[in-house]
């Protein structure tokens, strides 16, 4: 039998790859079987146990530990990644797995899976985010990968430029628009009820750390807070952050903050459908989360991306970038309310494909692993 394994680690990136995951699931049979690997924050008491909102069939849970409050406690969540895939790849012999993104974890379980001969998949790769330690892991990830599933036509052209054979880079578009498609009918009042309110006018936030910008996170914070005060006649809803180093201490700020901000609401995690049906009626996005890049645009919902974290992705015009201090955040907020950006956000299109993404990604990974033709001695292709 051969397999295939599929790695999720965090609460966003299982929202991108649960598409791709039903869609090779159809396929399984006595000859061929889909492993999903969970790990990282999902199985964090912290970070919300965000692995209960995980429907699909789950064959191996990692625990890893999720520390990240210096750059000591990266480094020694990657060595024991590092150790545990690689125990676990050697074991499974796996004909290929499946990674998706830029994170540091993602990087250890990439080099475990060089290390064990373990062709990669790799998804949305050729990315740019200037400001976020992401940037370089991302681009080591796909010079380890075998195949590539960008997001978009310039995403494409810099995987290749990174010396990537066109033949196996394939401009799929992203599995977002794949989760809007099939967004279930859910009114405003219905999306507010979920997370205990009553109708009003909304915005949903996510504010990540910047990861190359040392030491700036309480200032940023305490901006954006201060812009959120700004607009008291609207609800923020805020999710917390991820376990970049930085993120343990933008999470505590918001707590603190919620307890006598009367507008302001923290959610550890919303989950991916909830999620975006609150999408599908805020007023606006705020913050730095590529959701605000890709999806946003997709449902004609304004962006106002803070600061230099998403920095290079591929935008559409709805989304209004600005600085990280308060009386940028507060006229980019204005803009979005705006009635001439609204009408402009009517009618954009977003460049991230067409909403059949995970159909595409499976039949090329099904393709590929029967084929059986995988080399991992790459020739490097030069421009």
């Amino acid at each position: 039998m051969k397999k295939i394994a599929v790695v999720t680690a965090t609460r966003a990136e299982y929202g991108l790859l649960s598409p791709v995951i039903r869609e090779l699931r159809k396929r399984e049979d006595e000859r061929l079987r889909v492993e999903l690997i969970v790990t990282g924050t999902h199985l964090s008491e912290e970070y919300g146990m965000t692995v209960n909102e995980i429907r699909e069939r789950i064959d191996h849970r990692v625990i890893i530990p999720v520390a990240s409050r210096m750059a000591l406690d990266i480094s020694l969540n990657q060595a024991e990644t590092l150790v545990s895939f690689t125990r676990l790849f050697l074991k499974e012999r796996y004909e290929a797995v499946l990674l998706l993104g830029d994170r540091y974890e993602t990087l250890a379980i990439a080099i475990a899976a060089g290390n064990s001969r373990l062709p990669i998949f790799h998804m949305c790769g050729g990315d740019t985010t200037e400001g976020a330690m992401d940037e370089w892991i991302r681009h080591s990830i796909t010079k380890m990968s075998y195949l590539h599933f960008v997001t978009n036509d310039v995403s494409r052209k810099r995987v290749i430029q990174l010396g990537e054979h066109p033949s196996r880079v394939f401009d799929y578009g992203s599995t977002s628009i794949d989760n809007i498609l099939a967004l279930p009918e859910v009114s405003k009042a219905e999306a507010l009820k979920s997370v205990g309110l009553d109708t009003c006018s909304y915005a949903l936030c996510t504010y990540h750390p910047v990861t190359m910008d040392e030491g700036a996170v309480d200032e940023q914070i305490q901006s954006f807070l201060d812009a959120i005060r700004a607009f008291p006649q609207m609800q923020f809803l805020v999710t917390k952050s991820n376990a970049d180093q930085g993120g343990a201490r933008i999470n505590s700020l918001l707590e603190e903050a919620e307890g006598h901000m009367e507008n302001l609401h923290v959610y550890t995690s919303l989950g991916a459908k909830k999620y975006l049906s609150l999408m599908k009626y805020c007023e606006f996005v705020l913050g730095n989360s590529s959701s605000g890049i890709i999806e946003a645009p997709a449902l004609h919902v304004p962006t106002v991306d803070i600061g230099d974290r998403q920095k290079g992705r591929s935008c559409s015009r709805s989304v209004i970038h600005c600085g990280d201090d308060s009386r940028d955040i507060i006229d980019a907020i204005s803009m979005a309310l705006s009635d001439g950006h609204k009408q402009l956000c009517r009618d954009i299109s977003s460049p991230y494909g067409d909403g059949h993404t995970a159909k595409k990604i499976a039949l090329k990974v099904m393709d590929t692993v029967w084929e059986g033709r995988i080399d991992l001695k790459k020739e490097f292709y030069d421009l």
